[in-house]
């Protein structure tokens, strides 16, 4: 059998060329026969792909979740009434007319009038701002409180933690609406801070033992025990690994608590203990229209649907929260 030559430099089986000449980047045409260089490693999808971290995680499926989308929405507009009020309300919450008092709705009174002739839509815009305000330094100052305190203890352990187990039982004992009755009928100051004060006060027990449970859980990990094998002081451990890691189930708690503390507000205010008039309150309107349900539902109706709205839409808010932050539910 005659020997076969060789093919040429550059000559492939098929008969077809390949230009293995590198361009001017650097980079080798394919084999493909379209003269367009391969793009180099760096430029490819597959290489410019890192690892999401929780959060960003949490953030692409809250985007995707409408029941997110909604309560955010809802709670976007709260905040936005309750800063600006006059923007769709345009009147005082505080100007009343007795000759219209329980008239049902008219042009430019939308919800009617209550008992005293005030008008109900605007005092219900104006309401708003009580609640956000309780709501959110109450659910921030629980959070603060209650994640120092519980982070120490399940960080430390020992006599402390042992300490605070005992107090936080102390308080769950305490009923919340009886101590408020009690706690708050002796304060004069008519102003959301009492209100705010004594929600700090009773509600902080719950994020101290979520925190705790949340720490105990995260120093278990293997990143902290490198970071104590290498020498990092327990101040570096507890703000610089363990917190940003146990921080996600006080962020969901705290979410739904301020719905609760919202709701706390207006019972105790309906009960003549936390806001009192001349503030401008949800509690305070129901309770002034609760005499007059039959006659005038519409003044307990609007402010009742108002504080039912929002409280729900926090709800909806943890519960979103809990379903990105939480890695067993993906």
């Amino acid at each position: 059998m005659p020997e076969q030559p060789f093919p040429p430099e550059g000559v492939i089986a098929g008969g077809g060329a390949m230009d293995l000449t590198p361009t001017e980047t650097g980079t080798v045409r394919p084999p493909d026969g379209t003269g367009e260089p391969a793009p180099p490693a760096a430029a490819r999808p597959e290489a410019t792909d890192r690892p999401r971290s929780l959060w960003s995680d949490a953030w692409r499926d809250l985007r995707r979740n409408p029941v997110f989308l909604l309560s955010a929405l809802a709670i976007l507009f709260l905040i936005v009434i309750s800063l600006w009020p006059s923007l769709i309300a345009s009147g005082s919450p505080l100007k009343c007319d007795l000759a219209r008092a329980q008239q049902g709705s008219a042009p430019g009174h939308p919800f009617g009038f209550d008992g005293q002739g005030c008008d109900v839509y605007t005092r219900t815009v104006h309401g708003a701002r009580t609640s956000v305000v309780v709501g959110v330094c109450a659910t921030l100052g629980v959070a603060v409180l209650g994640s120092v305190l519980g982070a120490l203890a399940g960080f430390f352990g020992g006599w402390w933690d042992a300490v605070l187990s005992r107090i936080t039982d102390v308080f769950f004992a305490i009923p919340v609406v009886l101590g408020g009755l009690v706690l708050l009928s002796v304060v004069t100051a008519n102003s959301v801070w009492p209100v705010v004060g004594f929600i700090v006060l009773l509600g902080w027990p719950q994020i101290s033992r979520i925190a705790r449970g949340s720490v105990i859980t995260v120093q278990q990990n293997d990143y902290v025990q490198a970071a104590r094998a290498l020498g990092a002081s327990p101040a570096r451990i507890l703000l610089r690994h363990i917190a940003p890691n146990a921080v996600a189930p006080v962020i969901v708690v705290a979410t739904i608590a301020l719905g609760t503390y919202i709701a706390l507000e207006a019972t105790l205010s309906y009960l003549g203990v936390g806001l009192k008039p001349p503030s401008v309150s949800w509690g305070i309107d129901i309770s002034a229209a609760s005499p007059y349900v039959r006659t005038a539902p519409h003044a307990l109706l609007w402010p009742s649907g108002a504080l039912a709205i929002t409280v729900l839409a926090f709800i909806m808010l943890g519960d979103a929260l809990r379903d990105a932050l939480d890695p067993k539910l993906r």
